[in-house]
């Protein structure tokens, strides 16, 4: 590096966005994403030994991905370069590959080259590097917001180890607006600024777990804000929901509001209202309700509401759930209004929640009682000399594929803890049990 591109990052490092110069140099600065560097995490322990292997950064925006590679980037003793997918292309590998193959030669280093967008590559470029990251010519650490198993060739994926970034936690963007507040070496200490708890508050709720979004709110603010008459600039909450384009709710994730509003979208769908469970979900997500959260909610509405007089707003609930931790908002929202009109408009029943509740019951009042012979496993050693299994009906050999035999504890027999409703997929339940059951007891009669 000669001495003008040296003044050349220099100064690029003091214009570039807050989020840039706010990015630790070191695993101990690092916020978040203790699930992979924490400090008994392989991760962590490879960074610090300078052992790494090729790896496959995967997350949502502004969770890390980058910052990660510029730490390794600070404390390895390798090589590090970086391309961009989106701009990079194959005679930008084929210098990069020999240029590594150079510095191995001369002077015994390998190289890293992290390359961020990873799942722009096509197949061919992927295909290109694969000799490399297998005979060691590079350490390949690729940085991607889709899902590396749709995205990413399996012949990387086969020698890459995948680490999966999470959004980051409210704490931890609080964690990161207060340094970029107050930190004079990185943040925006030198002008003086003070942040007041409830626009913390706000923008750590409105980030979404993502980082960038917050810490570009924040100088933002900063840089557009004037001083008060003590001479400090104030970031109030009015000032936050100015910086980040959203109005404030009285929406407490912690109060009684936020579980007021989850209650009324969860009764909307049982109440069978898709109007009311739309309008519930809206203000939620613009008040910057999680969306996994919100997800979940929908799933057990599903399971408790609706049941089996719909088996399918489950598989819709499961299947949104999915959907929307790989695109996240603002798509996200189309998904959940999906799921939510689905599960409100399906038909309902309970069946299965008191068919559980009751049995959970029965467990507790009766203990442990015996299962009957013929249904215990016949297969593990000595069972079968126990008599285990002797007696068993293959349910398949018989017409309807069912024969009457005793499955419950014989305490039990006759108990009925499932009863299928009169709605929905439950008719057919009902009407198909009665039949088998009646066909069957007309064969033994005959």
């Amino acid at each position: 590096m000669d001495l003008f591109e040296y003044m050349r990052n220099k100064e690029q490092e003091r214009e570039s966005p807050l989020a840039a110069r706010l990015r630790p140099t070191t695993l101990d600065e690092v916020v978040g994403q203790k699930h992979i560097i924490g400090r008994d995490k392989l991760l962590y322990r490879a960074i610090k030994a300078d052992k790494l292997s090729s790896i496959i950064f995967y997350g949502p925006p502004g969770t890390g991905k980058t910052t990660l590679a510029k730490v390794i980037a600070g404390t390895t003793s390798a090589e590090f370069t970086q391309i961009n997918a989106t701009v990079a292309g194959k005679k930008d590998m084929e210098e990069v590959i020999q240029k590594a193959k150079d510095t191995a030669g001369m002077y015994g280093r390998k190289t890293i080259l992290f390359i961020d967008e990873i799942h722009r590559f096509n197949k061919g470029q992927q295909d290109y590097l694969l000799p490399f990251v297998e005979d060691g010519t590079i350490i390949l650490i690729g940085a991607t917001t889709e899902n590396p198993y749709f995205e990413v060739n399996g012949a990387l994926l086969s020698r890459s180890a995948i680490f999966e970034l999470k959004p980051l936690e409210r704490e931890d963007i609080k964690e990161l607006i207060h340094r970029a507040v107050y930190d004079k070496d990185k943040g925006m200490g030198s002008y003086d600024a003070v942040i007041e708890d409830d626009a913390m508050e706000f923008l750590a709720d409105l980030s979404g777990g993502d980082a960038r979004h917050a810490l570009n709110a924040v100088e933002l603010g900063i840089m557009t804000t004037n001083r008060s008459e003590d001479g400090k600039i104030h970031i109030t909450l009015e000032v936050a929901q100015e910086c980040i384009q959203k109005r404030v709710l009285r929406y407490d994730k912690t109060g009684d509001n936020h579980y007021d509003t989850i209650s009324a979208f969860i009764k909307s769908m049982r109440g069978s209202d898709p109007d009311a469970a739309i309008y519930y979900l809206a203000r939620m997500l613009q008040a910057g309700e999680q969306v996994a959260f919100v997800a979940r909610r929908i799933m057990i509405c599903a399971a408790e509401d609706v049941g089996l007089a719909d088996p399918n707003a489950l598989i819709v609930a499961t299947n949104a759930s999915l959907a929307v931790e790989r695109i996240g908002m603002p798509e996200a929202m189309i998904i959940l209004a999906q799921a939510a009109a689905y599960v409100a408009t399906a038909p309902k029943s309970n069946s299965s929640v008191c068919a559980i509740s009751e049995a959970m019951s029965a467990v507790e009042k009766t203990g442990n009682l015996p299962i009957p012979v013929h249904l215990q496993d016949a297969h593990y050693k000595g069972a079968a000399k126990l008599g285990h299994g002797t007696g068993y009906l293959y349910a398949h050999d018989f017409p309807n594929d069912y024969v009457k035999q005793q499955y419950l504890p014989d305490a039990l027999v006759g108990t009925k803890f499932y009863r299928p409703s009169d709605n929905g997929y439950e008719v057919k339940i009902a009407s198909h049990m009665e039949r088998i059951i009646r066909e069957e007891e007309e064969r033994i009669g005959q």
